[in-house]
């Protein structure tokens, strides 16, 4: 399966990566770096010796497996079973890249990387590898094959848990990855481009980066080289153990270019627990929209240093709005801990349960402020399918809401247009994405739902839909099921 790519749009004020600051452990920065005395007070940064990455891989790579999905990929739509758009033709695809197929394999197939768990056949790897296969199989290194069963695939976070009908497997060994920090070794092991047991090194270049549209995966960027096929694959530590799976590339080409993400080990065995035991998961979930603060931000609302999770959107019956937050609030503490930036935020509300009681210090006109709030939850994927097609638009394969004023005012819209809470289907081939707002069908401007519901009755042709992405527009040919 490919790596989902992502391609930075934003401006450096707007809903960005953002993660948490680094620094050398040991190190004292001088007050005057021109004096004797200032430059004899650096510690000296002793180097750590490199892993045995030969003894890694051996030990491990009978546990990693690649897994072959079928029924994943729709031919007619040359998409690449995650809604992700390859044809050059389609006008999404300059924005939003998806990478290319493995070559020489069937378009019918889609491949990608997992790792054995549990003796007993518990394989890990990403949801967006088995979405919508109809037929799961994962090969183990000695070329043996098993038919998967999907236990469970969480999209929120990513993860998706495989069952196989074996015995006395080989497994990796869990790690902690709360204890990486920046500079720390790292290995991956996967089939990018269908090429087996492929091992790429490189170091942990950061923690806590929050990507936009993902909630609240705290995601691990490395510099390990990863590539399609590499999805669902372990990335392991210098000690042998996994920290991670490998997720999603940020790549203007549809290849790697030096930037790397992967789900921490310690979130994806929390959904794994889940899964197993109920056969879902639901996630905790404050109802909001923020951003990191920089200087210029901080200083127009009066706080004396850029940490922060500025509001920029409250979305409607969710804790939030039942707890009185508003757009322009920054929140500043979740239960007495400090929030520095925006992915702080989403990762310490998705470590709580929904019904939890949270107490959040937030910055509103000028002075600190104390609101309780009761953690809600997402609203269930049925609940969103079914309100999807339960009327016409669902035929476009979208979930949609009104845009809210204050919406209008963040997004420049001056009137009326249409929030995609979900999209699949034919919308989803296209290439539309939750957060995307509609505009207008076929020149005909969007006040309300029930409009879009009126003009695709009985429309059997494509219509052509302006959505807004960020500070982008363009138009979107989208065929009616």
């Amino acid at each position: 399966m490919q790596l989902r790519t992502r391609t930075l749009l934003w401006p450096a004020a707007g809903l960005l990566v953002v993660g948490a600051a680094s620094s050398f452990a040991g190190t004292t920065v001088p007050q005057h770096p021109d004096s004797d005395a200032a430059v004899s007070s650096l510690s000296p940064i002793v180097p750590a010796s490199a892993p045995n990455y030969r003894e890694i891989v051996r030990r491990n790579q009978e546990a990693v497996v690649g897994i072959t999905t079928s029924g994943a990929m729709d031919t007619s739509s040359g998409t690449d079973g995650s809604g992700s758009p390859l044809d050059d033709n389609n006008p999404l695809s300059q924005l939003f890249r998806g990478l290319p197929m493995p070559p020489n394999r069937s378009l019918m197939h889609v491949q990608g990387s997992g790792f054995i768990i549990t003796s007993d056949g518990i394989v890990l790897t990403n949801a967006h590898v088995v979405d919508g296969a109809k037929n799961v199989t994962v090969r183990l290194s000695n070329h043996r094959e098993f038919k998967a069963k999907v236990l469970g695939a969480d999209r929120s976070s990513d993860i998706a848990v495989l069952k196989i009908d074996a015995r006395d497997l080989p497994t990796v060994r869990l790690g902690d990855s709360d204890k990486l920090a920046v500079g720390d070794y790292v290995l991956a092991i996967g089939e990018p481009f269908g090429l087996e047991e492929t091992a790429t090194a490189g170091i942990v270049s950061a923690k806590g980066r929050s990507l936009p549209g993902d909630g609240y995966v705290p995601f691990i960027q490395t510099d390990a080289a990863v590539n399609p096929g590499n999805s669902g694959g372990p990335l392991f530590d210098a000690t042998g153990a996994v920290v991670g799976i490998n997720a999603q590339i940020f790549s203007n080409s549809g290849g790697y270019q030096g930037v790397s993400f992967a789900i921490p080990i310690n979130v994806a065995i929390q959904i794994k627990d889940e899964i197993v035991k109920t056969g879902k998961v639901v996630h905790a979930r404050l109802g909001v929209e923020v951003q990191t603060l920089d200087q210029a931000l901080a200083d127009v609302f009066k706080l004396k240093v850029p940490n922060g999770a500025l509001i920029a959107k409250i979305v409607p019956d969710s804790a939030a709005a039942q707890a009185g937050l508003r757009v322009g609030d920054v929140i500043l503490k979740l239960d007495g801990n400090p929030i520095l930036d925006a992915g702080q935020l989403s990762a310490r509300v998705g470590a709580h349960a929904p019904g939890d009681q949270a107490a959040l210090e937030i910055w509103r006109d000028g002075k600190a402020l104390t609101v309780n709030v009761a953690i809600g939850a997402d609203k269930p994927p049925s609940a969103i399918q079914a309100s999807a097609s339960a009327s016409p638009q669902g035929r476009l394969g979208l979930a949609l809401r009104p845009l809210m004023q204050d919406e209008r005012n963040q997004a420049g819209v001056s009137a009326g247009g249409l929030v995609v809470e979900d999209a699949h289907g034919p919308a989803a081939e296209a290439g539309i994405q939750p957060g995307d707002i509609i505009l207008s069908v076929d020149g005909t401007a969007l006040q309300s739902v029930a409009q879009l519901t009126s003009i695709v009755q009985g429309h059997d042709k494509q219509l052509a839909l302006l959505i807004q992405r960020g500070n982008n527009r363009l138009f979107v040919p989208v065929t009616a099921g």
